[in-house]
């Protein structure tokens, strides 16, 4: 590569890379990439295999994104993806999210949303049809930019964007969608001033031509009379009808005379079709890098407002300096007589190590630097002081600050435990001892009840399970998924059930979710479409209740064979204490444990723990207590039938389980 790489990206969507050339133009690397579409993906492979020949010798060229797990990609700054028109394309079906006709390419944007949510990169740029925007009243793009701004934090910036604006001679009217990750006070983003065309479509065609700026290149449609108002590639030139040829529509679209297509001109004119315009995203994208080296990483001062979720955390943090012991729980979350004396407490993401000397001093070493400092712990954290800091987390609502906190983080140097993310099984790190212990790093998860209840397994894309819809056909696909009742999932199965139709478990959507679960036990999988099945058909929520519906209605021997009761109870149980210790849906386990017990803060604020010297105590309260929930269908991609390429329809039912 000539130019020096100072950045890298990925290429989603990537059809036949103008994305790629724009970026790497900008003297960027490309780490990923992923296209469907057969013909497409051999002209990508055909010009970029020079360029950029790591994507293709490590195997980071993908074709279905709904196989992708996200972990499993490269780290990148910037993600760069112009994902499927057609569903909210004037020239199509205009289903927009609810396109399943042709492998959910209408929902494939939350794949994407997957990709932000893992690897947080510092950018994205995301590009679509100009229809994107007013499609269903506003409704889908207002849930983009929803998902973007508020579920995932970053900034969100757009424009319609012609390629004649940026000295393309083509209308071609997009999209473009930016965003930030860590903008803070810098925000400001604009897109880059308008441009002069570069040329012409006389230019173009190399003879006097009757319009200065060209059509919008479709996706073939062939033929069209020059005097139909939906004519794309008929052109006057010299007084002559001519009809736009491939090596026309590169220079349209921005791409290098060298650039070859392998298949044939109807491909070739497709693939152009379907492609960015080159010169408005690398103009575009080069204001967007400008833009990110301008946002310096300056020490940011302590963040004062937090959710819930990470007040409880840190009230947990304090609460063990401040009382020095854990007490152990039984399955109802009663203390035990049993307890751990505290001697350390850390988190995986502070440098520092806080060691309680006494009863009112601790000790508080940083990890790099050696330096350490005694403080009096009773001056600012004593029983009266946790009461107003329990009671202000429990009052508090979405979003708050807690002024009582102020001086305590600041003589800490604490701000938040996880640092920013939630995919470590160890929030808190803890030496302890009792009569049976004395361990040093021990790690604890964080689970409270002062908020929404919460989670033991997340949803999203990698906790999807697929089943293959037998029985019907085509012709009842749209019919079925247009039910949207309160209870829309259980009567949609039901509504299948009701044709002659049948679910048939085919596995879990991602290679990975597969693999963790046969970690556990070989017929795991099996078993989650059984659990599935009873809850969103006959809405039975506990899972120690479905495990006794299983039972009941003879499915234990009769098609998985997955032994009695007792024995389905043992690998469900095992499975609970594998997610809470262990895995995550979305990263290759190894089997072994993350973590080695759990912190549970009570409604009351109390505080009890879980450890795996007690893991009779740890099972039964996550049996009695887990239960399946409904998370978002739209935002998780399921609960509706598909078409794939092999004509089958299927259904996909999401695993989210909460205490």
């Amino acid at each position: 590569m000539d130019k020096k790489e100072n950045f890298t990206f990925i290429d989603l969507f990537a059809g036949i890379g103008g994305f790629h050339i724009a970026l790497h133009n900008l003297g960027g690397k490309c780490v990923f990439a992923s296209e469907m579409d057969i013909s497409a993906r051999k002209t990508y492979e055909h010009n970029f295999r020079k360029i950029s020949p790591e994507l293709f010798e490590n195997n980071q060229f993908n074709d279905d994104i709904r196989n992708v797990t996200p972990s499993d990609i490269p780290d990148f700054d910037i993600l760069c993806a112009g994902f499927p028109c057609q569903p909210f394309s004037q020239a199509g079906y205009k289903r927009g999210f609810n396109d399943n006709h042709n492998s959910e390419r209408g929902n494939l944007f939350f794949n994407i949303v997957d990709i932000l949510e893992e690897k947080r990169p510092k950018a994205f740029f995301l590009e679509n049809v100009r229809g994107l925007v007013k499609h269903d009243d506003g409704n889908t793009f207002k849930i983009i930019r929803n998902i973007l701004e508020n579920e995932l934090g970053y900034s969100f910036y757009f424009q319609i964007v012609k390629a004649s604006d940026y000295g393309l001679p083509q209308l071609r009217p997009r999209a473009f969608m930016i965003g930030f990750r860590d903008e803070g006070l810098l925000k400001g983003f604009s897109f880059p001033p308008k441009k002069q065309l570069k040329f012409n479509m006389s230019d173009v065609w190399e003879g006097e031509c009757s319009r200065e700026i060209g059509f919008t290149i479709r996706v073939g449609g062939r033929g069209s009379k020059i005097d139909d108002r939906r004519n794309w590639d008929a052109y006057l030139v010299d007084g002559e009808v001519k009809r736009l040829g491939v090596e026309e529509g590169k220079k349209m679209q921005g791409f290098p005379e060298t650039f070859e297509f392998p298949g044939t001109k109807t491909q070739a004119i497709k693939q152009l079709g379907n492609s960015v315009a080159i010169d408005a995203v690398q103009i575009v994208a080069g204001q967007m890098i400008k833009h990110l080296k301008s946002l310096k990483q300056e020490k940011r001062s302590m963040k004062k407002t937090k959710n819930k979720g990470e007040w409880s955390e840190l009230l947990v943090f304090v609460k063990l300096l401040t009382e020095h012991k854990l007490h152990l729980s039984d399955k109802e979350l009663n203390a035990k007589d049993d307890y751990f004396k505290i001697q350390k407490v850390s988190t995986l993401n502070l440098n520092l190590d806080f060691y309680i000397i006494n009863k009112t001093e601790i000790k508080i070493k940083n990890k790099n630097s050696k330096e350490e400092k005694t403080i009096e712990i009773s001056s600012i954290l004593n029983e009266k002081i946790l009461e107003i800091l329990t009671q202000s987390v429990i009052d508090g609502k979405k979003t708050f600050t807690i002024p009582a906190f102020d001086i305590i983080q600041e003589q800490l140097g604490i701000d938040a435990i996880k640092g920013g993310t939630s995919s470590q099984k160890a929030d808190i790190i803890l030496d302890i001892s009792n009569k049976e212990i004395d361990a040093k790093n021990e790690g604890f998860g964080i689970k409270s009840y002062l908020g929404s209840k919460p989670t033991l397994l997340n949803a999203s894309g990698n906790t999807n399970f697929i089943f293959e819809v037998k029985g019907i056909n085509c012709s009842k696909m749209d019919k079925i998924n247009e039910i949207d009742t309160k209870t829309k999932l259980k009567d949609r199965i039901r509504f299948i059930e009701g044709l002659g139709g049948s679910l048939k478990f085919v596995g879990a959507e991602k290679h990975t979710m597969d693999y963790n679960l046969k970690m556990t036990d070989s017929l795991m999988p099996s078993i989650i479409g059984e659990v599935l099945l009873n809850f969103y058909d006959k809405r039975i929520s506990r899972i120690s209740d479905i495990i006794n519906e299983i039972h009941s209605n003879g499915k234990l021997n009769k098609d998985i064979k997955y032994g009695d009761k007792q024995s389905l109870e043992v690998k469900i149980k095992k499975l609970l204490i594998d997610i809470l210790l262990g895995f995550f849906a979305g990263t290759k386990w190894d089997g072994e444990y993350i973590s080695n017990g759990t912190i549970v803060i009570k409604k009351t604020g109390d505080i009890v723990g879980f450890h795996v010297i007690d893991l009779v105590s740890m099972k039964d309260y996550l049996f009695d207590n887990i239960k399946l929930d409904t998370p978002s269908t739209t935002r998780h991609r399921f609960g509706k039938i598909y078409k794939e390429k092999d004509n089958k329809l299927y259904f996909k039912l999401n695993l989210q389980l909460r205490f």
